[in-house]
């Protein structure tokens, strides 16, 4: 299986059966993200650097407007779509296999992870897992340690408040938080 053929499979949210040809060709492309975030993260790098590293990470061109502080890591790397503008702070973990898309201007705090994958809810299905993309809109803030579940929507100008899990979609101009995150206010 290609990699494109592997992105609309997930897009349109098919499960992934351990062992199966889409197994295979995720194993491949995560082996590949190991492998060139063991390189950021090995060692301190130019900006320049970091975001030749995210361009090879993801398979296209990162916008040098990208700012990234490594540790950062990606278990499948070519499912992320960075905007221009873009901050991410240390020790962020994105799952990416199903899909993450982070527009420009957005903000993301230390320790947080956006997951697209979950594993089957019976002992049977464990090894299989089912993708749902994640997007950041435009001038999201999500604060430290934030956890972003799979198929959730940050909408534009969002703040989610640090240590939320977010389960649902926000709405624009909302700010969330808790576990689940739930609206606090809005941005007047």
């Amino acid at each position: 299986m290609e990699l494109m053929e592997f992105k609309q499979y997930v897009m349109e949210r098919n499960p992934v059966k351990g062992g199966s040809e889409e197994h295979a060709c995720m194993v491949k492309y995560s082996n590949e993200a190991m492998k060139i975030t063991f390189e950021l993260n090995g060692c301190y790098h130019t900006p320049e650097e970091v975001q030749r590293l995210l361009s090879s990470l993801t398979g296209k061109e990162v916008d040098a407007s990208v700012r990234l502080f490594p540790p950062f890591y990606a278990d499948f790397g070519k499912n992320i779509t960075f905007g221009k503008n873009v901050f991410i702070n240390s020790v962020c973990y994105f799952q990416d296999q199903g899909g993450i898309v982070i527009e420009d201007e957005v903000h993301i705090g230390p320790h947080c992870v956006l997951a697209t994958m979950n594993h089957g809810i019976q002992p049977e299905d464990r090894a299989t897992t089912y993708p749902a993309p994640i997007t950041v809109k435009k001038n999201a803030w999500l604060g430290a340690s934030v956890v972003v579940c799979p198929g959730v929507t940050i909408g534009e100008n969002a703040i989610v408040a640090a240590g939320a899990v977010v389960t649902e979609d926000v709405p624009s101009n909302a700010i969330v938080g808790g576990v689940p995150a739930k609206i606090l206010k809005y941005i007047k």
